[in-house]
């Protein structure tokens, strides 16, 4: 059975579909199965894992609408070593198109659990908004990851992010968890980062992840080349810091890796 994990923050801008991608990659590195999901209608998480969004077909949109099944949609990220539900532009009318169907909240659920045993880890990409495809992540996950800035701002937004899975904790998934937050795009030398930083260690204790992903140009880099950043430079501070993270949610999940690829 696989582990499925839903990275999200209502928030825009803030390193998701980095994380996505290259979290993806990382676990990939260390010997695990990954499919990764992408569930925003812009389709980055499909781009910067190699795979041309405008030619994908089919995406997630057709199997929740249960046109396709998973095994149908999914393809293969040659420079990450992982698969991929693609998505495009497309996915932005799911939201009219599920809205009189029934359970339309599980759909992605039932979806995934046809192929839970083809992998060891399922990541979900979420949209920047807090809709139905977001609602569908968080009803099939097991947990959520969270990565955050380090600033005023996000504190803000997080709160209404941990409201959210508490509600469908209530009504849909009793089992939901965060799984951790993940400060990313992080500046040292800035004062307000290290006092976010501690704010959110203290408010959140051990959900917080010893890993920190730190501001770095290859890592912005990398996507415009569609590749996840252990494929465009192994060495930079970006890959290596998604390499501690991937060791660490092992770490977390109780699982050994299996060796490098």
């Amino acid at each position: 059975m696989s582990k499925i994990l839903a990275i999200a923050n209502q928030k825009g801008g803030v390193g998701k579909t980095t994380t996505a991608v290259n979290l993806a990659a990382a676990l990939a590195e260390l010997g695990q199965r990954v499919l990764l999901a992408d569930l925003d209608p812009q389709g980055n998480a499909t781009m910067g894992s190699g795979i041309e969004k405008r030619t994908a077909l089919p995406t997630v949109y057709q199997i929740l609408l249960n046109q396709v099944s998973v095994r149908d949609a999914r393809m293969r990220s040659e420079p990450g070593h992982f698969d991929v539900i693609p998505a495009n532009r497309e996915l932005a009318g799911a939201e009219i198109d599920l809205v009189n169907l029934e359970q339309r909240d599980l759909r992605l659920k039932v979806a995934l659990a046809q192929v839970a045993d083809d992998y060891d880890f399922i990541l979900m990409d979420c949209p920047p908004t807090l809709n139905l495809l977001t609602v569908n992540a968080f009803a099939a996950a097991e947990t959520v990851l969270i990565p955050m800035q380090c600033e005023y701002y996000a504190l803000e937004g997080l709160t209404d992010l941990v409201a959210t899975i508490k509600k469908v904790k209530q009504r849909l998934n009793p089992t939901i968890q965060i799984e951790g937050l993940l400060r990313v795009m992080f500046d040292p030398r800035s004062t307000l980062a290290q006092q976010v930083s501690e704010q959110i260690k203290q408010h959140f204790g051990d959900k917080v992840y010893d890993t920190v992903i730190p501001r770095n140009v290859r890592l912005a880099e990398a996507p415009s080349h569609g590749l996840p950043v252990l494929a465009y430079d192994r060495q930079c501070k970006g890959a290596k810091a998604y390499i501690e993270l991937a060791e660490e949610t092992l770490k977390r999940a109780g699982i050994h890796a299996r060796g490098e690829k």
